[in-house]
């Protein structure tokens, strides 16, 4: 249906134009003849790529028919804005991308989209790995875009571009009037993402700090098969505190100009945001399979069709005797010859063909370079806890990287719930360790928007922002992982490897906290983190560890450009003891210059009688009971820190696993989703014959109070379960 539509829709075109049109408006001040022509150029390939993409997806070609027909108004902002305005854009932009092709020398927007309909690893965005618009040298972050997921970024991105001036990391030829662009669709502005975004962007322009971000809602009334009430769009844009809202009519070529011109200079010169209400069209089904007469009726379909903004702006520019009739058919068919010969370039180009050129996107394995980077001067951490380890650990990350920026709920003056972080708000400075508000979908949308900053301006990467941001629990995480797995570790897929957003997110987490918690401050599931491709995990332990695995972990945001996610034990933050009261025998020992990344840490190397595999708190309580095993039992017991979850330290696992043939895992997460079912599958497949089993928390919410212990592993249960595979 929408393929026959899409041909409908170049033949009505076609019609139009043959018929007499009266005279119309004059030009709009500040846009020329050869502008505008140009603008309709624009729209004219983007419609033929939807007509293309049908045709592709027809003959067994293609794969992707979300079409941007009734939305080419929005190579209005395209033309607009330069590619040092970094943009994040909605998935129904071709024209908007073929716009900003035009001002990026040896670039073929045509090409490019027509290559992407495809899925050809020639592609420059992806390398056929998934459609997005965008690329680096358009300065388009490439993202799905399908929830509004790429708002908190773009927030941060915002942010960026004032901080990195503010620290004197900004490039020389950068403009000083840069902003950023996000657009998205009237039906995700409902989305918690979207709202959570635009909220913190009028908070932080009530604080009268700048945010030069222009969003653009463009609305075409209906999401899928939902119709948006009427007027519900301008009233939800027009209440947003701070934000000037801008109407543009996208059936109207000269006044879509005329609005999205003055929302430009008015984000350009208050370095306030602003918001664009661009009213569309949508002239096809949503996608491919969606059949739109099931939920549309011919009266609202031909409407739609009397408002095509392709059609609707070339009368103007006749009209106006901007161009002739039979000017803009000849660009019709010149448009559609280059689409065609496109399209058969793309079918005819390379695809991915092997596992191995697919991953090839995603982060590869850490080079010799990432030690040399992470090791630092000889620290003296002797007798310090957990907390003050890691309190070591950002205060040289702050000496050591001027774009080091640590934020989150609470961190700057207070120092956090826990007292981490503090002292760093006067050793870095506020511009550099500050508090966010309360929402952590907008505290790894700063951070998102900060890393790519220095990805897509070519940054120096150690005088590159360096985001550390901090979520205050392990459960508050999850109302916000998708700025995780959909964003962060999802870019270097999107964009083929030329884009990243390096960092370390640093979460309070796991259980076994006394005298205060409940699920949502003992949260003991890693599996979310665990589950995201690209993504690497860390537990640090003691305070000598803290300082090595954070390192590491700096220098592999640094110079592998890695996502990285530590998982700080609350309950070890502030401990001292291990063995009995007063023992010091927790505090730090002799840090190591850093930690070899997936490599575990291993405690009594000589013993033969089991290996424990363990981490977080699982090391305290099996330390006491390997003491306890060898005591009353006669048992020596060899205790691996894993420290890495993901990857696992799987090569020093299973050396360990067939050098003693005996290995109980103690796993503080729960039994479904936890680490040690990897564990056992890594040594079922590699160190089949070893005698194991494992310790883990039950498939249970952590309650509140003493009832904790009844869920969370011990060590008594440690002790039993030694014995037992020993034997």
């Amino acid at each position: 249906m929408s393929h026959e539509r899409a041909r409908e829709l170049v033949v009505r075109f076609r019609a139009a134009l043959r018929a007499p049109i009266p005279p119309g408006p004059a030009l709009p001040e500040g846009l020329a003849a050869p502008d505008a022509r140009e603008l309709v150029e624009s729209m004219l390939l983007a419609r033929h790529l939807d007509l293309a993409a049908h045709e592709l997806r027809a003959s067994g070609h293609g794969h992707y028919t979300i079409c941007s027909s009734g939305h080419e108004a929005n190579a209005v902002i395209g033309r607009l804005t330069t590619p040092d305005d970094p943009a994040i854009v909605h998935y129904r932009s071709a024209a908007l991308q073929l716009e900003r092709a035009r001002q990026v020398p040896a670039t073929d927007g045509v090409r490019d989209i027509a290559l992407s309909l495809v899925a050809s690893s020639d592609e420059p965005a992806s390398g056929g790995r998934h459609k997005a618009f965008g690329g680096k040298a358009l300065g388009i972050v490439p993202s799905t875009s399908t929830i509004a997921s790429h708002l908190p970024r773009a927030f941060g991105l915002a942010l960026a571009i004032e901080r990195r001036r503010k620290l004197g990391l900004a490039r020389a030829d950068e403009r000083d009037d840069g902003i950023v662009v996000a657009s998205f669709g009237d039906a995700s502005l409902n989305h918690s993402t979207a709202i959570g975004a635009l909220n913190a962007v009028s908070y932080t322009l009530h604080q009268r700090v700048a945010v030069p971000l222009l969003v653009v809602c463009e609305d075409n009334g209906i999401g899928i098969s939902v119709r948006s009430p009427d007027g519900w769009v301008a009233a939800r844009l027009r209440s947003l505190p701070g934000v000037t809202v801008f109407d543009a009519d996208g059936g109207s070529l000269f006044r879509t100009v005329g609005a999205v011109r003055a929302a430009v200079q008015h984000v350009r010169r208050t370095r306030r945001a602003a918001a664009v209400h661009l009213a569309c069209v949508r002239l096809l089904g949503h996608a491919g399979s969606d059949v739109d007469t099931t939920y549309r009726t011919p009266a609202e379909i031909e409407a739609a069709l009397s408002r095509d903004p392709v059609l609707l702006a070339a009368l103007e520019l006749i009209g106006a005797g901007a161009a002739s009739a039979d000017e803009l058919l000849a660009l019709d068919a010149a448009a559609e010859a280059r689409v065609q010969s496109e399209a058969e370039r793309a079918r005819r180009s390379p695809r991915l063909t092997t596992r191995a050129a697919v991953l090839a996107a995603l982060a590869a394995s850490p080079g010799p370079e990432v030690m040399t980077e992470a090791r630092g001067a000889r620290a003296t951490l002797a007798g310090a806890t957990l907390a003050q380890g890691i309190g070591a650990a950002l205060g040289e990350a702050l000496d050591r990287y001027p774009g080091a920026l640590v934020f989150g709920e609470d961190v700057a003056k207070k120092g956090g719930v826990y007292g981490v972080t503090r002292g760093l708000v006067a050793r870095g400075g506020p511009a550099r360790v500050f508090n966010t508000l309360l929402d952590e979908q907008t505290i790894l949308g700063v951070a998102l928007g900060a890393a790519v900053s220095g990805s897509l301006r070519g940054d120096e990467p150690r005088r590159a922002l360096l985001p550390i941001p901090e979520i205050q629990y392990l459960a508050y995480l999850h109302n916000a992982e998708d700025q995780l797995r959909g964003e962060a570790c999802t870019l270097p897929f999107f964009s083929n490897g030329a884009l990243d957003n390096p960092m370390l997110v640093r979460i309070a987490g796991l259980g076994y906290q006394k005298g205060f918690g409940g699920h949502f401050h003992n949260d003991d599931s890693v599996a979310v983190l665990r589950d995201v491709p690209g993504c690497v995990v860390c537990v640090p332990a003691r305070a000598e560890d803290a300082l090595a695995l954070y390192r590491t972990a700096l220098a592999l945001a640094v110079v592998a450009r890695r996502v990285v996610v530590a998982v700080e034990p609350i309950a070890l933050y502030h401990t001292r003891d291990l063995y009995q009261e007063g023992d010091g025998a927790w505090l730090s020992g002799e840090p190591e210059a850093a930690a070899e990344p997936w490599r575990a840490r291993v405690y009594h190397a000589d013993a033969r009688d089991l290996v424990v595999l363990t981490y977080g708190n699982g090391l305290y309580l099996s330390l006491r009971a390997a003491r306890r095993l060898e005591r009353e039992r006669g048992l020596r017991v060899r205790v691996l820190d894993l420290r890495w979850l993901s990857p696992l330290p799987i090569d020093d696992v299973v050396a360990h696993a067939r050098d003693v043939g005996r290995v109980l895992v103690v796993d503080e997460c729960r039994q479904s989703g936890s680490p040690s079912e990897a564990l056992a599958a890594a040594l079922l497949e590699q160190a089949p014959g070893v005698r194991f089993a494992r310790v883990t928390a039950a498939d249970c919410l952590v309650p509140l109070g003493d009832a904790a212990r009844l869920v969370l592993p011990d060590e008594a249960e440690i002790v039993e379960a030694a014995a037992g595979l020993v034997g």
